[in-house]
């Protein structure tokens, strides 16, 4: 079947919105590629999980408007309903978890309409309680030769939903977490515009688990 577009994207730009929970580097690639014409989106909406982070920082100086919804002493169902009525009052047509560290459940309307960008090629080192610096430390103990990062459809559990852009990179006998990750983070800054990129244009049909570009 092909992505669903309910409602339908319009003219470009594609809307979207992002969901953060840190430094938001992911975030700061997305507003510098759409500034500088290299993606043809528009961030109309952050999401935060948590005040005071520099992801906040960097929306503010990019005017884009932003939510704090924290996830603290609520049930799943109430946090993903916080976070989707300000997705849906900014009108996104997409969804980007960008260094999000909590599950949503995901409404139907924004089924195979959020993607995620995890740090590993999915499915290794993925899952609960893999994520940032704890990735890139068990790749250097586990000796694998080739890591990357992963962008998928987001689903209901941590990093399971069908993949959409995969990039290798080497890892070195030198590295250290802090240059894998550097060397991971490059890859990651290609991938999820392409893969928005596809999105917008309407070249992703998903079958079952796999992703096709048409």
């Amino acid at each position: 079947m092909s992505v669903p577009r309910d409602p339908p994207i319009g003219e470009p730009p594609i809307r979207l919105a992002v969901c953060v929970s840190g430094g938001g580097t992911t975030l700061q690639n997305l507003l510098d590629r759409i500034a500088d014409g290299r993606l043809v989106a528009e961030v109309v909406q952050v999401v935060a999980s948590r005040p005071g982070i520099g992801a906040i920082e960097r929306a503010e100086r990019a005017g884009v408007a932003t939510t704090v919804v924290e996830r603290a002493g609520k049930s799943l169902a109430e946090f993903s309903r916080e976070v989707f009525a300000a997705i849906r009052a900014a009108r996104a047509d997409l969804v980007i978890l960008g260094g999000f560290l909590h599950l949503l459940a995901i409404p139907e309307e924004y089924r195979l309409r959020v993607l995620n960008i995890h740090p590993s090629l999915i499915p290794s080192f993925c899952g609960k309680g893999y994520h940032g610096a704890a990735v890139h430390r068990a790749v250097l103990a586990t000796g694998v030769k080739l890591s990357g990062c992963t962008v998928h459809f987001a689903d209901e559990t941590y990093d399971t939903g069908p993949i959409v852009v995969q990039r290798a990179v080497p890892v070195l006998d030198e590295d250290t977490p802090e240059t894998l990750a550097a060397r991971v983070f490059e890859a990651e800054c290609e991938a999820l515009p392409e893969a928005i990129a596809l999105y917008a244009a309407g070249r992703l049909r998903v079958e079952g688990r796999r992703v096709r570009r048409i």
